[in-house]
C-alpha cells in the first residue's frame, strides 16, 4: 500500500508543470488591457496590499512611483511614462521585490505592460520564497546566485516577438497545471531590458497581480 502510494504521488507530481501564457494585442485592440487568454488586471488582488520595493537597479526619473504596478490604475495611452514603472535607459534592468505580509498560497502571476515600441515587451525572471531558508537573503545583490539564499526561480518570461513589430499591450500570466504555484510570502522579479542598440529597451510596466489560491 505504502509503495503504490508512493508511486501514485510521484504521478501526480510528474504532471505539473508551470505554464507562461503570452497575450499580445496590436493597433486597435491594444485599447482596454483585454486579452484572450490572459485575465484582465484586477484592482483586488493580493499585490494591491503588498509591500513592493526596488532591491537592484534604478528607476527611470521619468516613471511612475513602484506603487503604480499594483494601484489598479492603468494608463490611458499607449505612451504614458508617468503610468508605468520602468528602470533607467542604458541599463541592465533591475530587481523588484514583493512581500506579501505573510506565506499565501499562490495560483497565478501576472504582469502587463503597454507601448508603442520597443518598451511594450516583457523579459524577466519570477523568482518566490516562503522566507524559512535559514539562508534566506531577502536584497540579494546582482552577483549573487539566488539559488543559494532562499530562492526558487519559478519562470523565465521572454514575450519579444521572434518577427514583426513588437509594440502594443501584453498580458503575461504565470501559472501551474496542477493549479498552485506553490505558497510563498515573497517575490522577486528580476527585470532585463528588451534590446541594448538605444536607451528604449526597458518595459512599460503597467500593472502586476498576483492571485490567490
Amino acid at each position: 500500500m505504502k509503495r503504490f502510494f508512493a508511486v501514485a504521488l510521484f504521478a501526480v507530481a510528474a504532471r505539473a508543470e508551470v505554464m507562461v501564457t503570452v497575450d499580445h494585442n496590436r493597433g486597435a485592440a491594444a485599447t482596454a488591457f483585454k486579452f484572450a487568454r490572459v485575465a484582465a488586471p484586477a484592482r483586488d488582488d493580493i499585490a494591491a496590499s503588498a509591500k513592493i520595493e526596488v532591491i537592484a537597479g534604478t528607476v527611470d526619473r521619468n516613471s511612475a512611483p513602484i506603487a503604480a504596478l499594483t494601484d489598479g490604475r492603468l494608463p490611458g495611452n499607449e505612451d504614458e511614462p508617468e503610468a508605468n514603472l520602468f528602470f533607467r535607459g542604458d541599463s541592465w534592468g533591475g530587481r523588484i521585490r514583493f512581500d506579501l505580509g505573510s506565506i499565501v498560497d499562490i495560483a497565478a502571476v501576472n504582469s502587463y505592460s503597454w507601448h508603442p515600441d520597443t518598451r511594450a515587451p516583457q523579459v524577466y525572471r519570477l523568482y518566490a520564497s516562503d522566507g524559512t531558508d535559514p539562508n534566506f537573503n531577502p536584497s540579494p545583490g546582482v552577483k549573487v546566485d539566488l539559488s543559494t539564499c532562499g530562492w526558487r526561480e519559478i519562470a523565465f518570461v521572454d514575450t519579444r516577438p521572434k518577427e514583426g513589430e513588437g509594440g502594443g499591450q501584453y498580458g503575461v500570466s504565470i501559472a501551474d497545471t496542477s493549479g498552485s504555484l506553490g505558497r510563498y510570502r515573497y517575490l522577486l522579479f528580476d527585470v532585463f531590458e528588451t534590446e541594448s542598440d538605444d536607451p528604449w529597451g526597458q518595459t512599460f510596466y503597467s500593472e502586476i497581480d498576483v492571485v490567490k489560491k
